[in-house]
């Protein structure tokens, strides 16, 4: 496996194997138990679509409320226990869930719905991006640049994988069903985690170890350097281009769906059927391109890929909203955006301090991104109830992305020209 691996990966000792494949089995874990659960919350944005605005203006209160938590404890805790600690709060959650389907009358489902949906909205990005911030803190700016690639493909194969058991099992089990088999690989996941801890540590500039250390700082801290950094604010400033992008996209998604199809069964299966063409299509890029893009094209221009193929998409989607305008345009732009914007995302934290790799990284990913989508989801909201079509919608926001791809051409060759040496905490793997 190693030699066949060698053909597609430029990795340089047998260490900086090992630590590959773990980073790479954690993310397929994680990724599987994710998008067992995906479909099962876009089928309740479908069937609530009308309250879908509400619903992101609470998980972004929620997320704000998670992020200081999340930074409490990792300021307390070292990176070995907050981030098993993570995933098995999670679980909790997730049999606590199941019982409530179980118990709980009928009438009562509604409101588990909507409660699952945030719970959900906060599980996709808090559980990701813990995995991404353990995962950059082990390797260097080098080095993820040659194996970030790979530990994609392991992401995107557990997406895949997870997305064609819900595709099977949507109409043939009851949804709580679903909800138990994701905690298996949610908890081996967190096994594969204290292994990258156990063998990759990370050292300060003066060789001291920090992985068995709490980062430092407080609750706050990580916000603080986000908006202290031109740096983070770029990468944070993308990241909300992004949402904005993919609120349009998906509130589109919900009311197609919800016209086209009433059993929420096939819904979810229809879902799911999408996510799996999404993985699929983006763990061939990662596997043939991802690495080999960024090595030719450089950050700044892979970075700009996607929006420069949101603007195509708008544009088409304005010209024919239909259902399977929308499928073809959706599973195109997530396939780009999981196939190489994410491992480039993913490769500019490599140059951070290890406080913003974790703190600083999930006040982006949560608050930030939330934030973009609860802005995002009253303007797509304001401009439904004012009559536009979704349409008119699309061919409004395409200027929008075209912004957008200036920003990421700045931030990415920024990236580029940060030092690891002055700039990071981590040691390299090896």
């Amino acid at each position: 496996m190693k030699s066949l691996l060698a053909r597609i990966v430029e990795f340089e000792d047998d260490r900086e194997f090992k630590g590959m494949l773990l980073a790479a089995a954690y993310g397929f874990l994680i990724m599987l138990g994710y998008y067992i659960l995906r479909a099962v919350r876009d089928e309740i944005a479908a069937a609530d679509r009308g309250n879908l605005q509400i619903l992101w203006t609470v998980v972004f209160f929620v997320m704000i409320v998670a992020v200081h938590a999340y930074s409490w404890v990792s300021s307390r805790y070292p990176r070995g226990v907050f981030v098993p600690l993570a995933n098995r709060f999670f679980i909790a959650c997730l049999i606590g869930f199941w019982a409530s389907l179980v118990f709980l009358p009928e009438s009562s489902r509604i409101w588990i719905d909507r409660i699952f949906y945030v719970w959900t909205s906060m599980f996709a990005l808090f559980v990701v991006t813990v995995f991404w911030g353990l995962v950059a803190d082990c390797f260097t700016k080098e080095q993820g640049k040659r194996l970030f690639g790979f530990v994609a493909i392991g992401a995107s194969s557990g997406s895949m994988m997870g997305s064609l058991i819900t595709e099977r099992l949507a109409t043939a089990v009851p949804v709580f069903t679903l909800l138990l088999i994701s905690c298996i690989p949610l908890e081996g996941a967190s096994w594969f985690a204290k292994s990258l801890h156990r063998n990759f540590g990370s050292s300060d500039a003066s060789g001291q170890a920090t992985a068995d250390k709490p980062l430092e700082g407080d609750a706050w801290s990580g916000m603080k350097a986000v908006f202290q950094s031109r740096y983070l604010m770029g990468i944070a400033t993308f990241i909300a281009f992004m949402t904005f992008a993919s609120t349009i996209f998906y509130f589109a998604q919900s009311d197609l769906i919800y016209d086209a199809i009433s059993d929420r069964g096939e819904r979810r299966a229809l879902l799911a059927r999408m996510d799996l063409w999404v993985n699929g299509l983006t763990l061939l890029f990662e596997v043939y391109l991802t690495a080999r893009v960024i090595r030719w094209l450089g950050l700044g221009i892979c970075m700009a890929l996607v929006p420069l193929t949101v603007v195509i998409g708008f544009v088409v989607l304005g010209m024919w909203p239909t259902l399977t305008t929308l499928i073809v345009v959706q599973v195109a732009y997530r396939a780009l955006r999981y196939g190489l914007a994410k491992p480039v995302r993913e490769v500019l934290f490599t140059v951070v301090s290890r406080e913003e790799k974790y703190k600083s990284k999930a006040f982006i990913d949560a608050a930030v991104y939330r934030g973009g989508d609860l802005v995002s989801g009253w303007i797509y909201a304001g401009l439904a109830a004012l009559g536009l079509t979704i349409g008119s919608i699309a061919l409004l926001s395409a200027p929008v992305a075209a912004v957008w791809a200036v920003i990421a051409l700045r931030i990415g060759a920024e990236g580029e020209s940060r030092k690891s040496e002055t700039s990071r905490e981590a040691a390299p793997v090896g």
